[in-house]
């Protein structure tokens, strides 16, 4: 029987003929292609999606903010400093009156809820404008994008970003209701002047709750949004009362209001109901990370009492600008740093520099600086700890170890000196044997026994104060000495702070007693004040630091001179612009009164002595 030829059935121009078999039609290989495409599509788009709802939580607008804002407060209760954003709780779309997320609508998204997240309408009309403008007038993002960038990206400019954006609003629109899409968005928009939320716009620019906003505050704040800092109400009335004129604009052409109504829209008044206090300040920058440490995120403001004391902050920063005022041209003294603080590390009073609105890098914190002889602290408080004792004597000989001789800053030299003489004359030769015999690792293990962190170099010159540190960790290591423990310098009240380990009594005792005399009849004698003061000067190599530690029964208190660029100052010591800072601040320019004449010195000890002193003398003797 004769057959036809077999043809693919989309090949044949006529019917077949009856009785004769078809074969089975194959589908064909680009639909089959494409079929793959769009299931791995699909497969791709659903991992993406069940992704997102694993990663990102959909409550994080609601949430405040991750560090609450706080108003900093003086002990004795003045605020000084406000730090932080500042968010309210989340906003209730429903309890709001329809003109204040309708003036959001209309001037940002004014087909919200004709869309998925996306509005390809709303783009093409901003491109159309935008060509027509010469440039960038108009945006197309949605709310639901706007909501997908400030929760969940970063502000970069880029395609990654905006496709990211895209996706992200594709699933919550998924996820969510129009409603809580835009509670979310106006619950953590940026309103400017550190505001987030509606609730806390409302509360921060009008003084009421976002349930009480008349038409035109709604429009204003909504005005806002677009330019948060350029537009910020109350810095720009004028640019931001512009715009909100164009909201009301668009909400009767959304038929949101009528004509009427945005005829007798007035203007909106701002009224600022929270106090106009500075951000920053030297105290306020170096307690807020303990402020951060100690409250977790909450809504509103957070009133933080602090250990400071504004009366006495206002004399320190009176105190340093009169000296560096006075002596600062003269004998080239660029800056200057205070830090007081109670015997228990409680710290009532800090300037970081000359001026905080010229410079805000904290010379007291976060500069480290060589000591100088200040360090000899710890080089005495080691032998004590070993053993010696005030009276005992050291050689004040010409010196060489290794390839370096160091010299007494008078240059003088002979004889001997008790440990109380050595100290309170600063004997650059005498502080370097007790180093020596003491055992430097023992001088370091003091220094990290009262709280010195910075690194301290091992060798010769430690003994001297070659090793940087702190203007804070060197008056808490002389606050230990005063209030008999170690002590961790702190800035709030009410927080528990670890306790610190005690000072042997008698070994405080022999430290207070040349710390005494090193004020009384030694270098540092421009601190005196009636009452007993306590305390050690220090100055380094080419004058390029002076400073001047001391205590008395109410303060310890840490004072440097110098410059930022280590200039050499014109012969300024420890003993002379920061003892003199020192008084002034501590005794307010109280006169001295001269003490009644001292008790005859016990003898020294000359044979019998210990085999510390023994070594000691035998070696440089």
């Amino acid at each position: 029987m004769n057959q036809l030829p077999l043809r693919r059935t989309w090949e044949l121009e006529d019917p077949p003929q009856a009785g004769v078999a078809e074969p089975p039609a194959e589908p064909p290989r680009r639909r089959r292609r494409w079929a793959w495409i769009l299931l791995g599509l699909a497969a791709l788009l659903g991992a993406g999606f069940l992704w997102l709802s694993w990663s990102l939580p959909l409550e994080r607008a609601l949430e405040p903010l991750p560090s609450p804002a706080v108003i900093l407060v003086s002990a004795d209760g003045k605020p000084f400093a406000r730090r932080g954003a500042y968010k309210e709780a989340p906003v209730d779309v429903e309890a709001l009156p329809a003109h204040v997320p309708n003036a959001f609508i209309a001037i940002e998204d004014r087909r919200f809820y004709r869309h998925w997240g996306i509005d390809l309408r709303g783009v093409a009309r901003a491109a159309r404008e935008n060509m027509r403008a010469g440039g960038v007038r108009q945006g197309g993002s949605t709310i639901t994008q706007q909501l997908a960038k400030t929760t969940f990206l970063t502000a970069d400019r880029s395609f990654k970003r905006k496709v990211q954006e895209a996706f992200i609003a594709l699933w919550l629109e998924l996820r969510l209701s129009k409603n809580e899409i835009l509670e979310r968005y106006l619950s953590g928009v940026y309103f400017g002047d550190g505001v987030y939320g509606l609730r806390a716009a409302a509360r921060h620019y009008f003084d009421k709750p976002p349930e009480s906003l008349t038409l035109a505050e709604a429009a204003l704040l909504a005005a806002t949004v677009k330019a948060p800092s350029r537009l910020n109400p109350a810095d720009n009335p004028k640019g931001a009362g512009a715009r909100a004129r164009l909201v009301v604009n668009a909400m009767v052409e959304t038929e949101m209001i009528t004509p009427d109504q945005a005829e007798g829209c007035c203007k909106a008044k701002v009224k600022l109901n929270r106090a106009n206090l500075p951000v920053g300040g030297y105290f306020a920058d170096w307690v807020s990370p303990q402020v951060k440490d100690a409250f977790p995120s909450a809504y509103g403001e957070v009133r933080v009492t602090t250990t400071l004391d504004s009366r006495l902050q206002a004399r320190a920063e009176r105190v340093i600008n009169r000296a560096l005022s006075a002596q600062g041209k003269r004998r080239n003294v660029g800056q200057a740093a205070l830090v007081a603080m109670r015997r228990d590390g409680s710290v009532v009073a800090m300037v970081g520099g000359r001026s905080y609105r010229g410079s805000q890098f904290n010379r007291a914190v976060q500069a480290r600086r060589q000591p100088g002889s200040a360090f000899k602290l710890f080089v005495y408080l080691a032998a004590l700890r070993d053993g010696a004792r005030p009276d005992m004597v050291v050689s004040n000989e010409p010196l060489t170890l290794g390839d370096w001789s160091p010299k007494n800053d008078d240059g003088g030299a002979g004889g001997y000196l008790t440990l109380t003489e050595a100290f309170a004359k600063s004997s650059n030769l005498a502080a370097v044997r007790v180093s020596e015999q003491a055992g430097r690792r023992n001088v370091i293990r003091a220094a990290r026994d009262l709280g010195v962190t910075s690194p301290l170099t091992d060798d010769p010159t430690l003994a001297l104060g070659s090793s940087e540190m702190t203007l804070l960790e060197l008056t808490g290591a002389y606050a230990a000495i005063a209030g008999g423990e170690t002590v961790r310098p702190f800035g709030l009240q009410g927080v528990e702070v670890p306790g610190g380990r005690p000072i042997p009594g008698r070994v405080r005792e022999q430290m207070m007693e040349l710390l005494y005399e090193a004020v009384e009849h030694g270098t540092g004698r421009a601190a005196r004040l009636p009452g007993p003061v306590y305390g050690k000067t220090g100055t380094t190599q080419d004058h390029r630091d002076a400073i001047f530690v001391g205590f008395n029964e109410d303060l310890v208190v840490g004072v440097w001179v110098g410059n930022d660029d280590q200039s050499p100052m014109k012969g300024v010591t420890g003993g002379g612009l920061p003892a003199e800072i020192w008084r002034d601040f501590v005794g307010n320019g109280a006169r001295r009164v001269d003490p009644p004449p001292a008790p005859p010195a016990p003898e020294v000890e000359d044979y019998d002595m210990p085999g510390w002193l023994r070594r000691l003398l035998g070696r440089w003797g």
